[in-house]
């Protein structure tokens, strides 16, 4: 796949086949409507384009707006690129692009740069200044500048809302085995292996500390969680905690994972942990013996689950 940070970055010999979108996520929903572009590219012999941006374009517009997402970009270009997407474009998003008119949208990025034979959007889809077009007028576009327009039916653009909205639910709440459902792939944290205060080597597990790069990555709800990481090529499993540690008065959210059968250094490696399943809320303890005591158990219970995980898998 290749990736292209802007619009006027692209550059191609052959037509495209578009779609745009945040894609936040890559779910099901949205891999229904990816493999839709991989397919209609490979028939009309094209290029498949999934035009997207960053900032997030209600970051810019609402200020006021808190907006956590699902991948971080790096997690978004693996997820395309195993779709088979011949080509991304990261556009960065800035008013000065919203004021862009439906028309010039369309003649100076899709027709011009992007060179469309066909686009692939939302019967819902609105764009251009205010957003005020919509698709009956990208039909029009389509007949004046030659291009097909394929509307993706009310069905699946619920499906694709509806799905978003129980992915964010799910990984609030801690049920991470229901995002996944809705994911198609275990929900992934990215992050930096950092130096904690080393506390756990003390008790018998040692954590490696994750600090997460991306400010706008959704974390799930504080607790306990069963994990795996695919590291050096070989998959490993262990039991992650997110919270504040408030058996040793911890104050600051952390993420830390004891790896089971795992003895490597990780410090400032980048590792992605997918969360498999929540076990408990995180808890305060009266002394860390009691802690060391329910560690253990939460190791028991998470390498039943693995060993009934890896069967099903």
């Amino acid at each position: 796949m290749k990736i292209f940070h802007s619009i006027k970055s692209f550059s191609s010999n052959n037509q495209t086949i578009v779609t745009i979108g945040t894609f936040d996520g890559v779910h099901l929903g949205h891999q229904k409507i990816l493999k839709q572009i991989t397919k209609s590219a490979q028939e009309l012999h094209c290029e498949s384009l999934v035009l997207t941006f960053f900032p997030h374009p209600r970051m810019v517009l609402q200020k006021d707006t808190e907006m956590k997402q699902l991948n971080s970009i790096n997690e978004k270009l693996e997820l395309l690129d195993n779709l088979g997407i011949d080509n991304l474009v990261i556009h960065p998003f800035d008013k000065e692009f919203s004021r862009l008119t439906a028309e010039v949208f369309v003649k100076q990025v899709l027709v011009d740069v992007f060179r469309v034979k066909k686009i692939i959007i939302g019967y819902d889809h609105r764009f251009g200044r205010n957003r005020t077009a919509t698709i009956d007028d990208l039909n029009s576009f389509g007949e004046t500048y030659g291009f097909e327009v394929e509307q993706i039916s009310a069905e699946q653009i619920n499906e694709v809302s509806i799905s978003s909205t129980k992915i964010r639910n799910a990984i609030l709440e801690g049920n991470v085995e229901i995002a996944a459902s809705y994911l198609g792939y275990n929900y992934p944290i990215t992050g930096i292996v950092s130096k904690g205060n080393q506390l756990g080597r003390t008790i018998g597990y040692p954590t490696a500390n994750i600090k997460i790069v991306d400010d706008h990555k959704l974390i799930p709800l504080n607790g306990v969680y069963v994990a795996k990481s695919v590291i050096n090529g070989a998959t490993f499993y262990g039991m992650m905690n997110i919270g504040t540690r408030p058996t040793v008065d911890g104050s600051t959210q952390t993420i830390e994972i004891n790896f089971f059968d795992f003895n490597q250094d990780l410090y400032n490696q980048n590792i992605t942990v997918s969360l498999l399943k929540r076990s408990r809320n995180e808890q305060k303890f009266e002394s860390l013996d009691a802690l060391k005591n329910q560690l253990g158990l939460d190791k028991i219970a998470a390498q039943d689950f693995i060993n009934q995980f890896v069967k099903k898998n």
